[in-house]
């Protein structure tokens, strides 16, 4: 996939559900205010307020409505293109560090790949919808899934809350296997980019590599 042109530095973390992306995010942008970076966190579906709207409409379990594999995609690619253009863009051209939780390569494994739409087919979606705009680099939280459904299923428990469950995490075993599969196409396609991380390892553990790769990224601007 080709490189962005901006001015600053964009991170995404991709995974499937339950690798710890969100905790790893918040340590990451504390870590970089530390350093006295400017940065920017945000997340996929959501980071508009279009986007969040449109997230509430693919991840809610609503029962009574029916979302085809193909207009999934779109409301997805509709919520990305608002993003880059009101948040992820601006930011790059103010130089600035965004962290993502999700970008193209969910969509390219989520709905190519999972949902069988056909990996290259999404892919060339993904870039007529992000403007140009491309990672940086791109880490990979990578889990058994059946531990990070685990681990979704534990939060909304202690959330006291079924509902925290979304339609995505609800999805059968093989689909996130699947997910996990297409993650590892991708990186073997593009190593420089996407880097692996163990995400069964300690929170302390995975901050401590994906700091690593950062700032090595950070030294080569």
């Amino acid at each position: 996939m080709r490189k962005s042109e901006h001015k600053g530095l964009f991170i995404t973390l991709e995974g499937g559900e339950g690798t710890g992306k969100t905790t790893l995010i918040k340590r990451l942008q504390n870590a970089l205010d530390e350093e006295g970076f400017a940065s920017v966190a945000t997340r996929e579906p959501g980071g508009s307020p279009l986007g969040e709207r449109i997230r509430q409409m693919l991840l809610s379990h609503d029962p009574t409505i029916s979302i085809g594999s193909y207009a999934e995609l779109l409301l997805f690619l509709a919520a990305r293109a608002q993003h880059i253009e009101e948040v992820i863009a601006p930011a790059l051209e103010r130089g600035e560090i965004v962290l993502c939780d999700r970008f193209n390569d969910s969509t390219i494994v989520y709905q190519g790949h999972a949902r069988g739409l056909g990996m290259s087919a999404v892919q060339q979606l993904c870039l007529s919808a992000c403007h140009g705009v491309v990672p940086d680099i791109t880490l990979f939280l990578d889990v058994d899934p059946e531990i990070g459904l685990a681990r979704t299923k534990g939060v909304a428990k202690d959330q006291a809350s079924e509902g925290q469950v979304d339609r995505i995490e609800r999805e059968e075993i093989a689909f996130h296997q699947k997910v996990r599969e297409g993650m590892h196409l991708l990186a073997e396609q593009e190593p420089e980019r996407v880097h692996i991380l163990d995400a069964s390892q300690s929170v302390d553990e995975v901050f401590q590599q994906a700091w690593s790769l950062i700032t090595q990224q950070l030294q080569r601007r």
